[in-house]
């Protein structure tokens, strides 16, 4: 799949404290998929594939990452939160809106890292994942969106955007079993 092109897997907001309105909804969803981002970031960490977490901040703006962390972790979902998280190597990117690029460094990021395909795993597809989809389209990164490794709050909805980041931005879709490095 990924040829000469440079990839990096890009985690969406997996760090959560599941404490915001709609959160019964996802979290049902994320349960779901969770075994699917483990492995996509499991098999890109094996691989030498970068792996970069793009996290809301949730207003928490004087922390850094491992506060975040901490706070997922003490949170009420923190199983949904363990078995993913950043490792010493993973690179870590706060964001305040819907997109992982919007008045982030992540562009800059990957444009020095030479990346040019970025593979969207995380939360939440109909949201998150759609509009950075879009936003990585439009920065000419080839974007691959694995399935079954993206949480919903609204199935229609997240069925709807995947068709969306398939046919109007050209982004791969695929299953975690079927991705390769």
């Amino acid at each position: 799949m990924t040829g000469e092109r440079r990839t990096m897997v890009v985690v969406i907001d997996m760090i959560n404290t599941y404490d915001h309105e709609d959160a019964s909804l996802l979290v049902r969803s994320v349960r779901e998929v969770l075994p699917a981002v483990r492995s996509v970031v499991e098999r890109a960490r094996r691989a030498g594939v970068g792996v970069v977490y793009v996290n809301d901040s949730f207003g928490r703006w004087r922390s850094n990452h491992d506060e975040l962390v901490d706070a997922a972790l003490a949170g009420p979902h923190a199983d949904l939160v363990e078995p993913i998280l950043p490792d010493k190597e993973s690179l870590f990117v706060v964001k305040a809106r819907h997109s992982i690029f919007y008045e982030t460094p992540l562009e800059y990021l990957l444009r020095q890292e030479g990346v040019e395909h970025v593979v969207l795993c995380g939360q939440v597809t109909e949201q998150c994942v759609l509009y950075s989809a879009l936003d990585a389209h439009i920065r000419h990164f080839e974007v691959t969106v694995v399935r079954d490794a993206v949480a919903h709050i609204h199935a229609d909805l997240a069925d709807a955007a995947l068709r969306m980041m398939e046919r109007n931005m050209g982004a791969e879709l695929t299953n975690a079993a079927a991705l390769s490095f």
